[in-house]
């Protein structure tokens, strides 16, 4: 096995005594492990930070072997650590994508979803600026392995027009009337989702109540469950700024 790319850093775990195993998620390749030899160095840690893109290449004699991987840094979030919402943010972005996903299987539109998401992160000149392209590569990763919500009408009557709700137990939008009299049961689906463009807080925050819970229902299960830790100290950290 030889891949050589362009890859995100999305977890990296101590390895012996100076060694390292990352997670990358590449172009074609998706996610893809490998041995970082030296990689607790100090001049390998900074590059693999998560969130940095890096030139990857990884070696194996067989399918089955964890691969050898060396990496050159070619571009660091690194600077962003220091600030502590998008450090959340990076942190449980990356970490979903390394332990939600199956290794080896391509999601090109994952990768370059989460690219602009990071990338948002890191030019937007607020935290409103990036929130909805989280959800929105959130949603994406639903829909990627099989759990998409069905936002295309009314589960109950077929309607297109004013969805206001989705039904946790379908997955699938509500209209507003059809929806009025178990509104309580019901997630708000907010209008950014249907029409894009900018959201106020109230919907941004109703976007991650409505992802979070199909993450944490169909996608975080058992073991997994540990990283949704991060994901709740970015919500509360959102809900302060918020007020």
């Amino acid at each position: 096995m030889h891949i050589v790319a362009e890859a995100i850093v999305c977890a990296v775990l101590p390895h012996g005594e100076h060694g390292a195993i990352a997670r990358l998620m590449t172009p074609d390749d998706g996610l893809q492990p490998g041995y970082v030899r030296g990689g607790r160095s100090r001049q390998l840690r900074p590059v693999l930070l998560p969130g940095n893109i890096v030139q990857a290449e990884f070696r194996a004699r067989t399918e089955e072997q964890l691969a050898g991987l060396t990496v050159e840094l070619i571009h660091s979030r690194g600077p962003l650590l220091g600030e502590a919402l998008a450090a959340a943010a990076i942190d449980w972005a990356t970490a979903l994508t390394a332990i939600a996903l199956p290794e080896g299987q391509p999601y090109p539109r994952l990768h370059e979803a989460l690219d602009g998401m990071l990338g948002a992160v890191e030019h937007a000149p607020s935290a409103r600026g990036w929130v909805a392209a989280l959800v929105r590569y959130e949603q994406l990763l639903l829909a990627e392995l099989g759990f998409g919500l069905d936002l295309s009408c009314c589960v109950a009557t077929g309607a297109t027009d004013d969805l206001a709700f989705v039904s946790p137990k379908s997955a699938s939008a509500v209209s507003r009337i059809a929806g009025a009299a178990y509104a309580g049961r019901l997630l708000p689906l907010p209008g950014f989702l249907l029409a894009g463009g900018e959201a106020d807080w109230p919907d941004l925050l109703d976007g991650l109540r409505l992802t979070g819970f199909f993450l944490d229902r169909d996608v975080l299960t058992e073991r997994k469950q540990a990283v949704l830790a991060a994901r709740e100290r970015l919500v509360q950290r959102l809900k302060r700024v918020t007020g």
